[in-house]
């Protein structure tokens, strides 16, 4: 029985109605051809069912189609402890879901690359060794070397969220500042006068923002001092710190928490101790994730537009691949307020 003969370049290029060197230019990842163009070649791509050749492809291109996303912790991950928050924690699949709005269309592939203290040296030399050819970057600890280190090295990378500390690296990030302060105005239009803060790891940049930010707008509402708590971004710790505020300060009526998960764990303990949410206590959560709206009440909070963030870092890095000499990039999104039933 003769088998059936797998679809060629010449397939997927009468399909699309181009020649068979654009076909090649888009399956190999070379980018001046026509958005258009591009779009069609895809689409016969996918009509004909032509797997384009990565070995080929590579060994024309020097590249493997392939970029790394890489989460950066402070602890080793050997024993895989850290999975189960990378899969339960909604900030993940947004980010790995704005990578792939940009990384699909283009051909390109996503490895998820989990980094401890002690596998940064690993990583930058496969990284250097052509695993992957340039890297999304999650830095979670304080004075983490690895964006230093992949600066040095010369390797295409963009982190989503500014860097804790001035490294000449690409970055996405959102203005915090100006997300907490929006949740201390509506807090203060809303009538309440002893607000509270829940906020997230002291050495994480984006919540010292957003704690700076709070408390800098709240100042400007007369409320010289707010007491806070801290928790780690989970739904545990947001539960934790919102029983150290009620005991210590138990006449709080609103409190900005410096994520979903953190506020969801907060609207708990605010219903076990019998305290009506938002007419006792208002709550303004930051993220409008999908937590905001599994919450009870639903959650108003800050919207942080992590789809369209990746999907620009995931621009940002294959414009590095293309061209790895070009200038390091910034590029900070405005946050919004959703208002909902929590405040």
């Amino acid at each position: 029985m003769q088998s059936q003969r797998l679809p060629t370049l010449e397939d997927v290029a009468r399909v699309a109605g181009v020649s068979r060197a654009t076909v090649s230019r888009v399956v190999n990842g070379i980018r001046n051809v026509d958005p258009q163009l591009h779009q069609q070649v895809w689409n016969a791509v996918d009509q004909t069912g032509y797997v384009p050749n990565r070995l080929a492809r590579s060994l024309v291109t020097r590249r493997t189609g392939t970029v790394a996303l890489v989460v950066s912790d402070s602890e080793t991950h050997d024993d895989d402890p850290f999975m189960s928050r990378f899969f339960s924690d909604p900030y993940f699949g947004r980010v790995v879901g704005g990578l792939m709005s940009v990384l699909r269309p283009a051909g390109v592939q996503l490895a998820l690359q989990m980094v401890g203290a002690d596998g940064h040296r690993r990583l930058i030399g496969d990284l250097r060794n052509g695993q992957a050819d340039g890297a999304a970057v999650l830095s979670l600890p304080a004075h983490d070397p690895l964006p230093g280190l992949l600066a040095t090295a010369g390797i295409p990378a963009v982190l989503i969220g500014r860097p804790a500390e001035p490294v000449p690296i690409s970055y996405v990030d959102l203005d915090n500042e100006a997300g907490a302060a929006l949740a201390a105005d509506h807090l203060a239009a809303r009538g309440c006068r002893r607000p509270a803060l829940i906020s997230g790891p002291a050495e994480v940049p984006a919540s010292v923002d957003r704690d700076s930010g709070f408390r800098r707008a709240a100042a400007r509402h007369g409320h010289a001092w707010v007491p806070g708590a801290t928790g780690n971004f989970t739904r545990e710790s947001g539960a934790t710190a919102m029983r150290e505020l009620l005991t210590a300060h138990p006449g709080l009526d609103g409190v900005f928490v410096a994520n979903d998960l953190m506020a969801l764990g907060a609207l708990a303990v605010l219903r076990e101790s019998g305290r009506a949410v938002p007419d006792d206590v208002a709550v303004i959560g930051f993220d409008d994730s999908s937590a905001a709206l599994a919450a009870a009440p639903a959650l108003t909070t800050v919207r942080h537009p992590l789809e369209d963030m990746s999907a620009e870092a995931a621009r940002l890095l294959l414009t590095q691949v293309e061209t790895p000499a070009g200038r390091v990039r910034s590029v900070i999104y405005e946050p919004k307020l959703v208002e909902r039933q929590s405040a």
